[in-house]
């Protein structure tokens, strides 16, 4: 089913003129399975956070870059939801809202929230000009692909999907 989902990904961004780099590797479930495959990719390599907030449900995909730490509490603040109500979302959710189960959480996949009911959470250092690629996986955790950071909000922007813009020191 993820070839199938990450071939119609790649259909979606042929319409929208938008090349990719694929780097191939094996299925990882965490940053610290992928970063030996992805040693001088030339980029920022991702995690990606499925979330929700207690109080009101709403669905949030936190991408940052693998490196950096996502403080829940404070994240909470800066989104208005209250310390200490954001938690994981199940993976039903996230099947439901993105086709993609645990291990695959990705931007991409916000191609299949036709609702725009998942709000984006990206790392500002992201597509703040250092960076010739950033890697997400491409609906399947056997593989990163790299879009242009220019060409990733060009993306989310077809999607429905502006994203906020977080700093994560």
């Amino acid at each position: 089913m993820s070839e199938d989902l990450r071939s119609e990904l790649q259909e979606f961004l042929e319409t929208l003129n938008i090349r990719w780099r694929c780097v191939e590797h094996p299925p990882v479930f965490t940053v610290e399975e992928m970063m030996p495959h992805l040693q001088g990719v030339g980029g920022a390599v991702t995690k990606n956070l499925f979330l929700k907030d207690k109080k009101k449900k709403n669905l949030w995909l936190v991408s940052v870059r693998h490196d950096r730490q996502v403080n829940l509490g404070d994240l909470a603040k800066k989104l208005g939801v209250g310390g200490g109500n954001l938690r994981f979302a199940d993976e039903a959710a996230m099947l439901e809202k993105l086709k993609v189960g645990q291990g695959c959480a990705t931007a991409l996949a916000l191609m299949f929230d036709k609702e725009a009911s998942v709000k984006l959470v990206l790392d500002r250092d992201l597509v703040g000009g250092a960076y010739e690629m950033v890697y997400f996986h491409p609906m399947t955790n056997s593989a990163s692909m790299g879009l242009r950071p220019d060409d990733l909000l060009h993306f989310l922007k077809e999607t429905g999907h502006e994203p906020l813009l977080e700093s994560f020191e």
